[in-house]
């Protein structure tokens, strides 16, 4: 008996997209992190040096489909917690510098997951996976589209 393979659909991304996530929260949560604070430390981490604010916020908002004020609000977490630190002579610097507890967070939930993803992905031909992130991309690509249509 061969069984045809799943055409992909909404439903076949949510139910990927959630599998996955649920691995990476049930890292983060052994870590006292959320996923928003994970997405939002990441851009710091990557960032080659002290990162604006805004541009932080901006790139939280449009990556998790969240308003400025939450994404904010992230933020300010991550600041509580030390994470992050501003960086300038006043307190509320408009640039954001990733500190040694948020590096080190961000180094130790990357290792924790690594294994798993390379659980998740192993045996996936690379052409298969050069078509999904071709796919997936456009669907973003046109997601976004209709997002920006709909707050006009």
């Amino acid at each position: 008996m061969t069984t045809t393979p799943p055409v992909l659909t909404p439903r076949v991304l949510a139910l990927a997209h959630y599998a996955a996530r649920a691995l990476l929260e049930n890292v983060l949560a052994r870590h006292g992190v959320t996923f928003q604070q994970s997405v939002t430390l990441r851009l710091a981490a990557v960032a080659e040096g002290p990162v604006a604010r805004d541009r932080i916020v901006e790139d939280v908002a449009g990556a998790l489909k969240i308003d400025l004020a939450q994404a904010h609000s992230v933020v300010d977490e991550l600041v509580t917690k030390g994470l992050v630190a501003p960086q300038g002579p006043f307190q509320g610097a408009s640039q954001l510098r990733i500190t040694d507890a948020g590096r080190e967070l961000f180094e130790t939930t990357s290792a924790e997951t690594a294994p798993i993803s390379a659980r998740v992905y192993a045996g996936i031909p690379a052409e298969d996976l050069a078509v999904a992130g071709r796919v997936l991309s456009l669907i973003t690509e046109r997601a976004d589209a209709e997002l920006a249509a709909l707050a006009k």
